[in-house]
């Protein structure tokens, strides 16, 4: 930009020419008012945080009736106790969705509704236009607040595929896969004696991990593997591991169902004297920070929490600006990051 262009704001003019697209396809993408080429609408997000350009939020609202504010939902959080604000898979969702929202000028309002009463304020909080749409994370395979959405006609994306048929977007992951990853990398490192701790089982993605892992180990000729439900917590990684090394003092390898709890059995393992990798292999799950801050760090599989975020606030934006209804989903694959406990 000339001396000029930048001792004046960044226009939409500005915008479209860093971009290399017409002034009137910015605007659709800032508004939202048509479908748009997912990579055209990278390359204008990209153009904006260049130019650093910022859409006039209350004169773009007059024109679309928007807010230029989504909520994102965490519905049932409060049953696992503790913090849910420190937990790395809610802050991960949370900077997924604020880097691909901010170039907008779009923001998230965070809500929380653990019980039927502020589910019903959510809803009512969206339905009378607070909030453009919103971005859920139901915790529980039963949570009702999907299902009160879809009714209220709320625009609304679903992290993880509802389990029963509803007329909802979600982003999901191909859990089973995942658990696979982890028993393949057990088996070639000749891990003969495996556990596991599960997360809850009332929730579908830990059904998910569970089950992958169950038949994955059965396809190496395996009987069943022993398995204790943890909460997702460090703390729950702990007393589920105290309980496996008892009951099955020769494991050789336990896969948890997230990075936490897998940091919870290596502080177990370290206590009873067993070396990991050497003596026993762990394999966590999400490849949160939780992963890199373990000693030693955690080999996982990777869950990519801030993409799938990312691509929540798309469909969402998406579903606001066409007005049709149409549902979609998205599924990404995991991979196995490797580091040094298994």
């Amino acid at each position: 930009m000339s001396a000029a262009s930048q001792a004046r704001p960044p226009t939409l003019e500005d915008v479209a020419r860093v971009a290399g697209v017409s002034r009137a396809t910015v605007s659709r993408v800032i508004n939202t008012t048509r479908n748009v080429d997912p990579a055209i609408q990278e390359t204008v997000r990209r153009a904006i945080a260049k130019t650093g350009y910022t859409p006039n939020t209350a004169a773009r609202s007059l024109v679309t009736r928007r807010t230029g504010t989504i909520a994102l939902v965490v519905s049932g959080a409060g049953d696992f106790g503790g913090d849910i604000l420190v937990d790395p898979f809610f802050g991960r969702v949370t900077s997924g969705l604020i880097n691909a929202l901010r170039p907008l000028g779009v923001y998230p309002l965070l809500m929380f509704a653990d019980t039927h009463e502020s589910r019903a304020h959510v809803v009512d909080h969206l339905r009378q236009g607070n909030a453009d749409g919103a971005v859920v994370v139901a915790i529980h395979s039963q949570d009702p607040l999907p299902a009160m959405l879809v009714a209220a006609g709320v625009p609304a994306v679903l992290f993880a595929r509802p389990t029963k048929p509803l007329s909802i977007s979600y982003v999901d992951l191909a859990h089973r896969d995942g658990a696979r990853l982890a028993v393949d990398h057990l088996v070639g490192r000749g891990c003969r004696r495996v556990t596991t701790i599960s997360g809850p089982l009332d929730v579908p993605a830990s059904q998910e991990r569970l089950a992958g892992f169950q038949d994955a180990w059965a396809d190496h000729g395996h009987p069943a593997a022993p398995y204790v439900e943890g909460n997702f917590t460090q703390d729950s990684g702990e007393k589920a591991m105290e309980h496996l090394l008892a009951e099955h003092p020769d494991l050789d390898g336990v896969f948890a169902a997230n990075d936490l709890m897998a940091a919870g059995a290596l502080h177990v393992l370290r206590d009873h004297g067993r070396r990991v990798p050497d003596d026993v292999a762990v394999i966590g799950f999400d490849d949160s920070s939780a992963a890199t801050a373990s000693r030693p760090a955690l080999t996982t599989v990777r869950q990519p929490v801030e993409d799938m975020a990312a691509e929540m606030s798309r469909l969402l934006l998406d579903r606001i600006g066409r007005h049709d209804g149409r549902v979609t989903s998205v599924v990404f694959e995991p991979t196995l990051v490797i580091r040094h406990s298994a």
